[in-house]
C-alpha cells in the first residue's frame, strides 16, 4: 500500500520521507524536478505538481494515502481542493493534511484562511483525515541566522505571548506515523485534529536569551516592528507574501501561538522521547556556525 507524497523536496515533506523510509513504506514522492529529488534507495519518483491533472491523476494509481501539503503561493487553496478531488475520484480517502495552528483563529492571515478551507472540505467530504496543525517552524529562524550571529540581534517580530515553536524533524516524525496509522487503520476512522507544539512557549525576548546563552555573549530582541518585518522581507519575496507574513506576525503579537493543555505530552507519548527544544536547535546553529568558520581558519 503506498503512500503519496507532496511537497517531498521541501523541509518538512523531506523528513516526511525519510521517517517512512525508515519504517520500510512504499513511498512515492510527488517533485517538480527529479533531479532534485535525492532519496533513499526504493522511493519512487514521479514528475508533476498539484495543478498538473494528468500528473496527478497518474501519481494516485495505487496510493492508498497521501499526504498533502501545500507551499504558501497565490493558489495554494485551488492546488489543495484539486488534489483532493482526484484523490477522491481515484479512492484515496486516508489523508494527512498540514495545516497550521490557529488556521479557524488567524481568519484575515491569507495562508492560514486558506489551509481553514482545506480543513472544511477535509471533514465535509468525509475523508478519513488526520490534519495536523503545527506552530511556528524553529526551521524558519535558519532565514535569520546570520542577523543574530553577526549583529547579536533577534529579527522576528513573534512579540510577547509566546509561540509554541517545533523542530521539522519533529513535524515529519509525527507526520509519517499519522500516515501509517491511517494506512493500518482496519475500519474507517473519524477526522482528527492534532497540534503539533514544541516543548516550551517562547517569546521574542525568551527567543533573544537563549541565543545570548549558546553564543555566550548579547543578544537583544529587534521588537514588534511588523511593518519593517515587511519592508524587510519584500527584498526578497513578492509584496503579496510579505505582506501576508506580516498579517501574521501581527497575530503572533496580538493572540501568539498557544498549545492547548496537554499537547506537548500527547506528541512527546506518541514519539517516545522529548520533543526537540529551541535550546537544542540555537546550540547546533552555533556549532555548526563555529565549524564553518574553524573550516575556512585551516
Amino acid at each position: 500500500m503506498t503512500i503519496l507524497v507532496t511537497g517531498a523536496t521541501g523541509t518538512i515533506g523531506r523528513h516526511v520521507v525519510d521517517q517512512l523510509v525508515q519504517r520500510g513504506a512504499a513511498v512515492r514522492a510527488l517533485v517538480r524536478d527529479p533531479a532534485k529529488a535525492a532519496f533513499a534507495d526504493g522511493v519512487e519518483v514521479v514528475r508533476g505538481d498539484l495543478l498538473d491533472v494528468d500528473a496527478l491523476r497518474s501519481a494516485f494509481s495505487g496510493v492508498s494515502t497521501l499526504f498533502l501539503l501545500n507551499a504558501v503561493v497565490p493558489d495554494e487553496f485551488t492546488q489543495a481542493l484539486v488534489a483532493l478531488n482526484l484523490a477522491r475520484e481515484a479512492g484515496v480517502e486516508r489523508v494527512v493534511y498540514l495545516s497550521v495552528i490557529h488556521s479557524d483563529l488567524y481568519v484575515n492571515v491569507p495562508h492560514f484562511a486558506g489551509k481553514f478551507g482545506v480543513e472544511r472540505m477535509l471533514d465535509t467530504m468525509g475523508f478519513q483525515a488526520t490534519i495536523l496543525r503545527p506552530a511556528y517552524f524553529m526551521d524558519n529562524d535558519l532565514t535569520v541566522k546570520d542577523v543574530v550571529l553577526q549583529y547579536g540581534v533577534y529579527p522576528m517580530p513573534i512579540g510577547s505571548k509566546g509561540l509554541a515553536m517545533i523542530d521539522a524533524r519533529d513535524i515529519g516524525e509525527i507526520a509519517a506515523i499519522a500516515l501509517l496509522q491511517r494506512r493500518d487503520d482496519a475500519r474507517p476512522q473519524r477526522l482528527e485534529r492534532v497540534n503539533l507544539v514544541g516543548p516550551d512557549t517562547l517569546t521574542g525576548a525568551a527567543v533573544a536569551a537563549i541565543w545570548s546563552e549558546a553564543l555566550g555573549r548579547p543578544v537583544a530582541y529587534g521588537g514588534d516592528d511588523s511593518a519593517g518585518f515587511e519592508r524587510n522581507l519584500r527584498q526578497f519575496m513578492p509584496g503579496w507574501m510579505a505582506y501576508d507574513m506580516r498579517l501574521m506576525s501581527e497575530r503572533f503579537l496580538g493572540d501568539g501561538m498557544l498549545p492547548q493543555a496537554g499537547d506537548a505530552e500527547r506528541l512527546q507519548a506518541l514519539l517516545g522521547r522529548p520533543l526537540r527544544s529551541y535550546r537544542e536547535f540555537a546550540a547546533a546553529v552555533v556549532a555548526a556556525a563555529v565549524a564553518a568558520d574553524a573550516a575556512v581558519a585551516a
